[in-house]
């Protein structure tokens, strides 16, 4: 291991993804491959959204995944706008990068009618250290966002704001070398502290307990994902999401003991990994269409978080909404061939793209 590693291994981690990272700018199988099989072990753990999975080593993940986006998007390129590092309470190494893919989306991609155009898939990625190498990777990719953009999402429209999610207003997302341990820890304990107190409301009382002035700016962004949308300030927030969602799963984190989730911090930002990072119970009038199955649920989010001046001014948020879906027995791609299957390039008895 070389000194820097030695020295300040969160550095290291961001320097060693840096050559992926550039090899998926200039997308080509050759330099993806060889830099994927660089930094993941064979029994790597690959964990993406809905209906991608889980899957081991980079030679699987390559081959699923990365070379059917590829054959649809042939000019395909990656633009990271967040690249964070640093150890969880637990003692786990993890980078996350934040960002979107896109290209020229020329040929159907999981049965998603091409546009012709260039289309934009936004990616929280996450990926755990050992020794150097990446023994865990988590991804969610926002799936519906490019359903939208082809014209083929099948469920209800979004409550927030749907467009091009920006990244940071700042301009400093890729946060620089060195580590710094103190200012990493304080703004992990920011997030918890707001997360602790936003967990009081319902059950512990009105709006009032979550203190929400005291955490957020009154500028804050909060940048859901597609099929959400997004919210400006804090009542954009509550109204567009929040208030919606606690309507229909009023138990949300009540049952913290079944699932886990670890955050890390790096200058003023904020990540937390978790596979699944919470559990409730879908019941009352339902929540963006979905009918109130009375039935508990598991949810998958990757967050980033950026603080400004002790406040937080920005968030962005992935959740696997399709697995969501899933759960339920709603299965939205199974819609999506319903409404799409009579276009150009698609059989109309399955809704399949042909190949």
């Amino acid at each position: 291991m070389s000194e820097i590693s030695k020295a300040d291994r969160h550095t290291a981690h961001k320097q060693r993804i840096l050559p992926l990272r550039q090899a998926m700018y200039d997308f080509s199988e050759t330099g993806v491959r060889s830099w994927l099989e660089a930094l993941f072990l064979p029994e790597t753990k690959v964990r993406l959204s809905h209906p991608m999975g889980e899957m081991q080593g980079p030679a699987e993940f390559y081959d699923k995944v990365y070379q059917p986006l590829f054959r649809s998007l042939p000019d395909l390129e990656r633009r990271d706008t967040i690249v964070m590092a640093g150890p969880t309470p637990e003692g786990l190494d993890w980078v996350g990068c934040g960002g979107y893919y896109t290209g020229t989306f020329v040929k159907p991609w999981l049965d998603i009618p091409a546009t012709g155009h260039q289309v934009s898939l936004r990616f929280h990625e996450f990926y755990q250290f050992e020794e150097n190498r990446v023994v865990e990777f988590q991804a969610l990719w926002d799936l519906p966002e490019v359903m939208m953009q082809a014209g083929a999402w099948p469920m209800p429209p979004s409550l927030g704001r749907e467009w091009h999610v920006p990244g940071p207003a700042t301009q400093d997302g890729l946060v620089p070398g060195p580590y710094d341990e103190e200012h990493g820890q304080n703004s992990c304990q920011l997030i918890i502290d707001m997360l602790t107190a936003m967990k009081r409301h319902p059950s512990q009382g009105g709006p009032e307990v979550m203190e929400m002035d005291k955490y957020w700016h009154p500028r804050m962004s909060w940048y859901g994902p597609s099929g959400i949308g997004t919210g400006r300030g804090i009542s954009g927030f509550r109204n567009w999401h929040q208030i919606p969602f606690l309507n229909a799963m009023p138990d949300r984190g009540q049952y913290v003991d079944q699932i886990n989730y670890h955050f890390f911090g790096d200058r003023n930002y904020v990540a937390v990994t978790g596979w699944p990072n919470m559990i409730q119970t879908l019941t009352h009038d339902g929540w963006m269409g979905i009918a109130p199955a009375g039935k508990r649920v598991t949810m998958r989010s990757l967050d980033f978080w950026r603080i400004e001046k002790g406040l937080i001014r920005e968030n962005w948020v992935l959740v696997d909404l399709l697995d969501l879906y899933q759960q339920i027995g709603v299965d939205v791609f199974a819609r999506m061939r319903e409404f799409n299957k009579v276009r150009p390039g698609f059989d109309d008895q399955t809704g399949r793209a042909v190949q």
